[in-house]
């Protein structure tokens, strides 16, 4: 079994943690904190994308998500996603920054198949592959 997390709202975040995302994230926007065990998460936009970053209490920087869409791919990441899906659509696309990686999650779908892919490094894998029922 997995340990109990508690998670809780809180604006009273340390003084280290708040100056590690002041200056990782200058153009977050609607910042919402919450209490993750001894850690801190923050919910944010960055124009039109939604994020999540965890900091240690230290103000350690452990992982950060942007959830997005085609759109905000890099082209050389979009290419190796279209290229081996060409009948597919880029429903979403989810960058997770973690431990030095740079990982996309992407979701691609048509009427009748919905896939589940990650790049990193420029090595594509499908992670999941589903029918859809009608």
């Amino acid at each position: 079994t997995l340990p109990t997390v508690t998670v809780t709202t809180t604006s009273n975040v340390n003084k280290s943690v708040s100056k590690s995302f002041q200056s990782t994230f200058k153009d977050a926007t609607s910042t919402k904190w919450y209490k993750v065990d001894r850690d801190y998460l923050a919910s944010f936009m960055t124009k039109d994308q939604k994020n999540h970053a965890l900091f240690e209490k230290t103000g350690y920087l452990v992982y950060h998500i942007t959830y997005g869409k085609e759109s905000n791919m890099p082209d050389d990441v979009r290419k190796i996603v279209k290229t081996s899906y060409l009948d597919y659509n880029i429903t979403s696309a989810i960058n997770v920054k973690e431990a030095g990686r740079d990982i996309w999650v992407v979701n691609l779908e048509t009427d009748k198949k919905l896939i589940v892919a990650r790049v990193e490094d420029g090595n594509l894998e499908e992670v999941g592959n589903y029918n859809k029922t009608m």
